[in-house]
């Protein structure tokens, strides 16, 4: 009778730890669909205002107002550098993920390095490669945002190497190698969505018989992920 009370005290906080993952999962897909959404939003604005702005610039020709033509441009550029597409993966949904995630890591003053590319079709889900990028991404941010600006850098790495997706991300960590506590490295992100974020990625990883490393070495914490496409 003890044993099966155990048992049943056991599932139930399985239950109970499944149910706040799936939550937390719910509510990250959630809030990378609406940066994408905002980061297209912006882009369908801009075309919008096309127009208006070659209308503003043959007015300035016409009168050969050149400084005013190159303010205008170093304006337009600034603007233009916010909502660029700078990733073409092959891939819709790391498209979309990679390249709002981009924008907020510039918002943060974080200078992105990616190269992606994907020619297949994948086997994972785009829900599940939305969780994996979404998760590397917000963690490599929150990581960076803690250093001074010009020492915030992410690289993102992502192609086929045989048949398997191979995913790397790697940021700065002040020059501190990260301390593993029960076999996890810590994090000065908040405790729950940190750990929800490192479990689904396991999962995931697990589901599709994957490999995932990380490692803190040299002032840089990297994640290296391979996903069997085959």
């Amino acid at each position: 009778q003890p044993r099966d009370n155990c048992d049943e005290l056991r599932q139930r906080k399985m239950r109970k730890n499944d149910k706040r993952i799936a939550e937390y999962q719910r509510e990250l897909i959630e809030t990378h669909y609406a940066e994408v959404e905002t980061m297209y939003k912006q882009m369908r604005r801009w075309r919008h205002d096309y127009r208006n702005h070659i209308g503003v610039l043959k007015a300035y020709a016409a009168k050969g107002d050149m400084d005013a033509i190159k303010k205008y441009l170093d304006e337009l550029d600034t603007d233009l550098n916010t909502v660029d597409t700078v990733i073409k993966t092959g891939n819709a949904m790391a498209d979309a993920i990679l390249n709002s995630k981009i924008s907020l890591a510039k918002s943060k003053g974080i200078e992105v390095k990616a190269t992606a590319h994907i020619p297949v079709a994948l086997k994972i889900s785009d829900l599940d490669l939305c969780v994996i990028i979404g998760n590397l991404f917000d963690n490599a941010i929150d990581a960076s945002v803690a250093l001074p600006e010009g020492s915030r850098v992410i690289r993102v790495y992502m192609d086929m190497k045989g048949t398997q997706l191979y995913i790397s991300f790697t940021n700065f960590t002040a020059g501190k190698k990260l301390q593993k506590k029960n076999g996890l490295f810590s994090s000065t992100k908040r405790e729950g969505s940190h750990g929800f974020g490192l479990v689904s990625i396991d999962e995931i990883v697990n589901k599709y018989g994957g490999y995932l490393s990380r490692n803190s070495e040299d002032g840089a914490f990297t994640t290296e992920i391979l996903l069997p496409q085959g």
